[in-house]
């Protein structure tokens, strides 16, 4: 139990950080519960609320269809490459194209949906992936990704535009020239210059930031379709 100073002044009191951090959790996990999403994407069998985000984009964006490649960037655990699945479904109920995910942590199985263990950017894992696209290209780059949060402002907007730039130069790589790249990116320090660099990689570039995408939160989504072959 925290013991009050009753010399010190009402208002000089500081609750201790072990207790902010504690309120702060609960508040989450309330938000969390009651959040309507989360609630929807259990009834739905989603394994994460993040899944809303994809379908609202792809809504807006025709970012998926029957007869594609798509590869999900930092996949786990997995709700994106649900919606991937979804979505190149034909309407008779077969399967039409390939989902790749790919992630440094384990990831369930999801049916129809090849997994990729390990870091995008290893020989390894990038000949995996040759062999299993030919000539490795594909239509679709998605990516979730976000780092593990320090909780230093500065520190993890540079971790999260460093994975951002990662993607780009994957989905660079690996898109076809009508391909269409997604990528989650925090408003802040270098947003502006992200922008900048993917409208010097895609023909058309949109920022969106969907329904499910918590008020409180920085993240955008940007959407580039088209890449400027090399003059």
């Amino acid at each position: 139990m925290c013991k009050v100073n009753r010399k010190v002044p009402y208002s000089t009191f500081t609750m201790p950080k072990s207790l902010k951090k504690l309120k702060s959790n609960r508040a989450w996990i309330e938000r969390h519960i009651n959040d309507p999403f989360v609630k929807k994407s259990r009834a739905e069998g989603y394994r994460a609320r993040s899944a809303y985000k994809l379908i609202e984009l792809d809504e807006k964006e025709k970012i998926l269809r029957p007869g594609i490649t798509v590869v999900d960037l930092g996949a786990a655990p997995g709700s994106w490459s649900q919606v991937a699945r979804a979505k190149l479904t034909n309407p008779d109920g077969t399967f039409n194209g390939r989902v790749v995910s790919m992630d440094i942590l384990p990831m369930e199985p999801i049916e129809g949906v090849d997994f990729l263990q390990g870091d995008f950017r290893e020989e390894s894992v990038e000949a995996q992936l040759n062999a299993m696209v030919a000539g490795g290209k594909v239509e679709a780059v998605v990516s979730d990704m976000a780092p593990n949060l320090s909780g230093v402002a500065m520190v993890d907007a540079g971790a999260s535009l460093y994975l951002c730039e990662l993607a780009l130069d994957f989905a660079v790589q690996h898109l076809t020239p009508d391909g269409i790249f997604v990528a989650k990116v925090f408003q802040g320090s270098g947003y502006s210059q992200y922008i900048e660099a993917c409208k010097k990689v895609f023909k058309v570039v949109h920022q969106r930031k969907p329904e499910a995408s918590r008020d409180s939160s920085s993240e955008m989504y940007v959407v580039g379709r088209g890449l400027k072959l090399p003059k």
